[in-house]
C-alpha cells in the first residue's frame, strides 16, 4: 500500500486590518473594531509546492485578543501535526471528534470560547484542504456526500432529545432528490444577499443615505442598520433610510447585545413603525429565556441571533424556547463545518430560516458555502433566506466573494475560500507588518 500522507505543519499568523480608522464595522457595543484574523494554514507533507493543496482557515476577531486566538491555534499543533491528511469524509469526522473530544482541551470550554473557535478554524482548514483535493468548491463537495456520510460528521451529544441520527438521516434523505437541480439553480441564479454596509453606527447621515441608495441600485432588497446607542438617533437614521429606499425595501436592525430584556422590548416597539423584518442580538445570546420573552413581546418582528452563539447546544435551546425565528449561523464561531452541519440540521428540524452572519474578515467568503450546502443537501429551502454581505476586505483573498445584482454568485473555484494573498498577510501581520510598524 502507498504511504498515507500526514499533516507536516500547522501555521498561524496574527493578521489585523485597521478598519477603525473609517469606523467600518462600528456598532453600539464595538465602536472601534479592527477586523482581524488568526490565519491558519494546514500543510500536508504531500501537498503541491504552490500551496494550492494546503488547507486555509481563520478565527475572526475585532482586534485586541487576536493574539489569544493565535495562541489557542498554536496549542493545537501537537494534536494535528503528524496525523493523517484529512482529505476524505472519514478523516474529517475523525479530526473533528478528536479535537472537540480531547478531555484536557474541553476543560477550557467546554465547546466554547477561544479554544473552541481555534478548533473550528483548524477543522475549517481541513475541509478547505479536502475540497481542494476533490477539485470542488466546498458547497459542492458537501453536496456530493451521502446522507450517511453527512450524519457521520455530526456530534449528536446533548442533541438527541430533539435531534437523533435517525432524524438527521430523514431530513437529509428528504432533500436528496433534486440535489442536481438545486446545484444548477445556484450556478445560474446565485443566492440572495442583504447588506450591512450602509448601516454602521459611526457613519454620518450623508454617508448612510448615499450607501443606502447604492445598495438598492445594486439589487439588495434588505438593508440592516446598527442601533442601540441612542434611541432618538436610531429613530432619525431609520427614518432617513426608510425615506431614501421607500416602502418596498426591507429593513432590519442589530443591537449587538446592547440591551436588557425590558429595554429591548421597549426600544424595538418604539422603532417598529419604520417597518422591521428582524431585530438581531437584542440581548445576550446566552439568555435563552430573555430572548424568548423579547421574541414574544415584539412579534411579528422576528428575533435573529447566531454570530455569538457558542455551540450547537445553545442553538438547540434557542430553538426549543422559540426564542429565534431567524438563525444566523457563523462560519468561525463554532467548531467548524461539522458543528455547523449540526446547526443546519437543527434549523431544518424546527423549520426556522437560516440567514447567515457574515462581514468581518473572510466571513462572506466562507459562509456562502454553508448556506448553499444547506439549500442543496440539508433543508432544500431557499425562499426567504439571505446571506449578509459587507463590502470590504475581499481584495485580500485569493478567491474573493462575488456579488452581482444583490446576489451571491455561486463559487466554482475549489476550496472554502479562506486563502489570503501572501502580500496581504505580510503587510497586515501584527505587530511587525508594515501597516502596523509604521
Amino acid at each position: 500500500m502507498p504511504p498515507v500522507g500526514v499533516i507536516s505543519a500547522l501555521d498561524v499568523v496574527d493578521v489585523r486590518f485597521p478598519t477603525s480608522r473609517q469606523l467600518d464595522g462600528s456598532d453600539a457595543m464595538n465602536p472601534d473594531p479592527d477586523y482581524s484574523a488568526a490565519y491558519v494554514t494546514l500543510r500536508p507533507d504531500d501537498g503541491a509546492v504552490d500551496g494550492s493543496e494546503d488547507g486555509y482557515g481563520l478565527v475572526f476577531t475585532i482586534g485586541r485578543g487576536n493574539d489569544v486566538a493565535v495562541a489557542a491555534v498554536r496549542a493545537l499543533t501537537p494534536h494535528v501535526v503528524g496525523m493523517p491528511t484529512p482529505d476524505n469524509p472519514a478523516a474529517l469526522a475523525d479530526l473533528y471528534r478528536r479535537l472537540v473530544g480531547d478531555s484536557q482541551l474541553r476543560w477550557l470550554g467546554p465547546e466554547k470560547g477561544a479554544m473552541h473557535m481555534a478548533i473550528g478554524a483548524v477543522v475549517n482548514a481541513a475541509w478547505d484542504l479536502a475540497s481542494r483535493r476533490a477539485r470542488l468548491p466546498l458547497w459542492q463537495y458537501l453536496a456530493t456526500l451521502s446522507p450517511e456520510q453527512l450524519v457521520d460528521q455530526v456530534d449528536f451529544r446533548y442533541l438527541t432529545d430533539v435531534l437523533t441520527p435517525d432524524d438527521a438521516l430523514a431530513i437529509l434523505r428528504r432533500a436528496e432528490p433534486g440535489r442536481a437541480e438545486r446545484v444548477a439553480h445556484l450556478l445560474e441564479h446565485g443566492y440572495q444577499g442583504y447588506t450591512t454596509s450602509a448601516g454602521w453606527l459611526g457613519y454620518d447621515d450623508a454617508k448612510v443615505v448615499r450607501l443606502a441608495r447604492e445598495a438598492v441600485a445594486d439589487g439588495f432588497t434588505l438593508i440592516k442598520l446598527k442601533v442601540g446607542a441612542d434611541f432618538a438617533d436610531d429613530q432619525r437614521r431609520l427614518r432617513l433610510v426608510r425615506d431614501t429606499v421607500g416602502p418596498d425595501v426591507e429593513l432590519a436592525i442589530d443591537a449587538n447585545q446592547r440591551w436588557d430584556v425590558g429595554e429591548a422590548i421597549q426600544w424595538v416597539r418604539g422603532l417598529a413603525p419604520y417597518g422591521l423584518r428582524w431585530i438581531e442580538e437584542p440581548t445576550s445570546p446566552d439568555d435563552v429565556l430573555g430572548m424568548a420573552a423579547i421574541a414574544q413581546a415584539v412579534a411579528p418582528i422576528a428575533v435573529a441571533t447566531g454570530e455569538h452563539v457558542a455551540n450547537r447546544i445553545m442553538f438547540k435551546q434557542l430553538l426549543q424556547a422559540k426564542a429565534i425565528s431567524v438563525l444566523q449561523l457563523d462560519a468561525c464561531r463554532v467548531g467548524g463545518v461539522n458543528e455547523n452541519l449540526a446547526i443546519l440540521l437543527l434549523a431544518a428540524k424546527f423549520g426556522v430560516v437560516v440567514c447567515p452572519h457574515a462581514g468581518g474578515v473572510g466571513l462572506c467568503e466562507l459562509v456562502q458555502h454553508l448556506a448553499m450546502a444547506d439549500f442543496v443537501a440539508v433543508s432544500g429551502e431557499i425562499e426567504g433566506r439571505v446571506i449578509e454581505f459587507v463590502d470590504h476586505l475581499h481584495e485580500h483573498f485569493v478567491d474573493p466573494v462575488e456579488v452581482k445584482g444583490g446576489r451571491y454568485i455561486a463559487p466554482v473555484v475549489p476550496g472554502f475560500g479562506a486563502r489570503m494573498h501572501a502580500s496581504s498577510v505580510s503587510r497586515f501581520e501584527f505587530p511587525g507588518g508594515p501597516e502596523w510598524s509604521a
